[in-house]
């Protein structure tokens, strides 16, 4: 029996090293990677990548630690298939109620968020943050509360188009995907760089919204917010390093169903992208600000490079759904109205 169990114990010592030095290994991965080039000498960018991940912004409850094996990674991605195969029918309106009833979401026919969890120096991640050790946003007790109030407003706020969230006007894309930071949301989850020697576009395939980074520039007044900030660029040898501030107001609160953000025009997020492989760009980035959040905090991905182009994504809601949403919402406050008189008109 000792020998069974010493046995045992090289075993697992033995595997714990060759973990620790593919470890090892996969954290130089990109070091010894000479990217492509541009005429001026700067690594090149370009191309279509998508950051499409089961991983979530913030860490689960159940779950306590970054980095996950890959049997654990197996369950999860397996759970994930599983529930999307249960709610896709071969038929995308299969299900669908009768007019004039709550029609509710999009069943996940329409939905492409990734089927993997996020693989980031060939270590499986359980969230996207990684500083806090948490997982989770540390905010200030007051912006916590804050966050809670905003997103219990979104289902109850239908006064005006103002009160309606951003992607729902067709102004931004839902949540922080257009950023930064840049966050994976439910499908849509493709970025376009085009590089010149002065500036560094990103053009956001949800809502096609187009980021613009001025290198080596300075950030414009305070009075000027854009609606995904004011980015100015520069290259940390073979690293562009991008700083975002002034956002614009209306983005103070950014909604998905898998993440939600509280931020404030004065917050500052500063990105790194690196490319690390012919197929891979490593995107880094800080989240600041002192008022909103107890510390710092930093998430980590990996781009992956898609193939094909980027096509327009022509978003109606704005233009069709959001006047019917405020008719059924007078609709409701009439007959509220009329049942508090009585039921007379």
């Amino acid at each position: 029996m000792r020998d069974i169990f010493n046995a045992i114990i090289v075993m697992l010592v033995l595997a714990a090293t060759i973990w620790a030095a593919t470890s090892m290994a996969t954290a130089q991965q990109g070091l010894d990677y000479e990217p492509a080039r541009t005429a001026s000498g700067a690594p090149d960018l370009q191309g279509t990548w998508t950051n499409a991940t089961v991983t979530s912004l913030e860490r689960p409850d159940q779950i306590n630690k970054l980095v996950l094996y890959e049997w654990e990674a197996e369950l999860w991605e397996a759970q994930f298939a599983k529930f999307f195969g249960d709610n896709d029918p071969s038929d995308p309106n299969e299900g669908a109620p009768p007019a004039g009833e709550d029609v509710g979401g999009y069943n996940t026919f329409w939905m492409d968020p990734g089927t993997r969890l996020m693989r980031v120096n060939g270590q499986i991640r359980s969230s996207i943050i990684v500083d806090p050790p948490s997982g989770k946003v540390p905010y200030h007790a007051r912006y916590r509360r804050e966050l809670t109030a905003a997103i219990g407003r979104v289902g109850t706020a239908f006064d005006g188009p103002e009160q309606r969230p951003l992607g729902e006007r067709c102004i931004v894309g839902f949540g922080s995907t257009g950023g930064p930071p840049m966050l994976p949301v439910l499908y849509n989850n493709h970025y376009r760089f085009v590089q010149t020697e002065s500036h560094v576009m990103i053009l956001v395939e949800m809502n096609h919204d187009v980021r613009i980074v001025r290198m080596n520039g300075i950030h414009r007044g305070g009075n000027i917010k854009p609606w995904l900030g004011d980015s100015i660029g520069h290259w940390d040898g073979d690293t562009l390093v991008v700083e975002t501030t002034n956002f614009h107001p209306g983005q103070s609160f950014r909604a998905a169903i898998r993440h939600q953000i509280v931020m404030s025009d004065n917050t500052v997020v500063t990105e790194r992208f690196t490319r690390i492989a012919a197929d891979q760009m490593r995107y880094q980035f800080t989240v600041e600000d002192p008022e909103v959040y107890t510390q710092a905090w930093r998430g980590e991905m990996t781009l992956r490079a898609a193939p094909g182009q980027i096509y327009e994504y022509a978003c109606h809601e704005g233009n069709y759904s959001l006047p019917g949403i405020l008719a059924g919402a007078r609709a409701d406050e009439q007959t509220a109205a009329v049942n508090a008189g009585g039921g007379k008109e």
